[in-house]
C-alpha cells in the first residue's frame, strides 16, 4: 500500500517516470498500434494473422508493431501449437487509448460529443 506522500511523489512533475511515460504515450503514436491495442481488447487474444486481418495492415508490418508493445510490456504472448496469440498484458494500455479516443471525440464534435451523450443518459 502507497502512503499519501509515495503517491504524491510517483506523480509529481519531477518524478523519474515523466520520461517513462512520455515513452508510453509515443508507443501509441501509431495509429496501427492502437487499432491492435483495441483488437485485442476486444479479442483477448488474437495470433498475427488474425490481427493483420483486423487492423488491415500485412502481417509482417503487425509483427513488428507487436515487437514494439511487447518491449513496452503492453502486450504478452503465449504459444499455443505452434501459433504465438498476442494478449494485452494489464488494463492500461486500452484505458490509454479509451481516453485518447474521447478526447479525440471532443475536437470533431465539441463540447458534448457523443461519451458525454452517452454518459448522461445514465
Amino acid at each position: 500500500m502507497h502512503s499519501d506522500s509515495q503517491i504524491h511523489e510517483e506523480f509529481s512533475p519531477s518524478s523519474d517516470n515523466v520520461e517513462l511515460a512520455a515513452e508510453v504515450f509515443a508507443i501509441l503514436s501509431d495509429p496501427t498500434r492502437i487499432r491492435i491495442i483495441l483488437a485485442l481488447r476486444k479479442h483477448v487474444e488474437l495470433s498475427v494473422n488474425r490481427l493483420s486481418e483486423i487492423v488491415g495492415k500485412k502481417p509482417s508490418g503487425v509483427s513488428k508493431h507487436l515487437a514494439r508493445l511487447r518491449m513496452a510490456r503492453m502486450v504478452t504472448t503465449r504459444q499455443d501449437g505452434t501459433s504465438v496469440l498476442y494478449r494485452l498484458a494489464d488494463e492500461h494500455g486500452i484505458y490509454l487509448v479509451e481516453e485518447a479516443l474521447k478526447q479525440a471525440e471532443h475536437a470533431v464534435y465539441g463540447g458534448f460529443p457523443p461519451h458525454h451523450r452517452s454518459e448522461s443518459a445514465r
